[in-house]
């Protein structure tokens, strides 16, 4: 009839390469969409992750300060993953460990000044480590992963001129399906490799935020345990 339409299945695309490839390609294939969701899976973990810290800093910059001292400004921390209430918890436990054992270890060689400052020094090294988490991953994706690809590619044109020798045709219809589809591997790295390296870059820059607001808690709260007031002007 003269209103129907023909729909013509594409010879060409990702099934039809999935289906030519070899052993090495449609390996090369799965390592690429193996990456791609490793990277995404970090990088949603890690962005729920940086949402979490946010949340926590701002209420740890709001609440713990209004409180009569540092312990009731500890109670009002709350959540169970909360690393500004560790680095509260950590400095009074070394005030108090301190102020204890002065006279009968070695502490009291140290003064207390230097011991709350590498109890609450090792707990912001401790949140570093933890936000630094996974981002090798994206780091690694997002600099293998066009390389990937591209031997994808080369080991797909290498068999698809053996093809065509072995056919003895040479014509623009017999090398464009095979190159075109070969070339689809460059594309799957790129597309695998883009997001890695933007996700990369945006979580650095909230790794480094979270810092500097975790690094400035803890020297008001450093200030707060030796001196017995918080630096001012904060």
């Amino acid at each position: 009839m003269a209103g129907e339409t023909t729909v013509t299945d594409n010879p060409y695309g990702i099934e039809t390469l999935w289906m030519q490839s070899d052993y090495v390609g449609k390996a090369v294939f799965v390592i690429l969409i193996v990456m791609s969701l490793w990277s995404w899976l970090v990088m949603i973990n890690k962005w729920l992750d940086q949402r979490m810290l946010r949340k926590v800093a701002a209420e740890a910059e709001k609440n713990f300060w209004s409180a009569g001292s540092i312990q009731e400004g500890v109670a009002k921390l709350k959540g169970k993953v909360n690393p500004f209430r560790d680095i509260a918890q950590d400095g009074l436990q070394a005030v108090d460990h301190h102020r204890r054992s002065a006279s009968r270890d070695v502490t009291s060689n140290i003064e207390l000044a230097d011991w709350v400052r590498t109890h609450i020094d090792k707990r912001t090294t401790m949140l570093q480590s933890s936000l630094q988490s996974g981002m090798v991953v994206l780091a690694s994706v997002g600099a293998t992963a066009p390389f990937v690809g591209l031997f994808g590619t080369v080991w797909g044109i290498y068999h698809a001129l053996i093809s065509i020798s072995i056919a003895g045709q040479a014509s623009l219809d017999k090398v464009a399906g095979p190159i075109g589809e070969a070339l689809i591997m460059t594309a799957l790295g790129l597309a695998v490799a883009v997001p890695a390296v933007l996700g990369f870059n945006g979580l650095l820059r909230g790794n480094k935020a979270l810092m500097e607001r975790a690094n400035y808690f803890a020297h008001d709260v450093e200030a707060a345990l030796v001196a017995g007031s918080r630096v001012s002007g904060k």
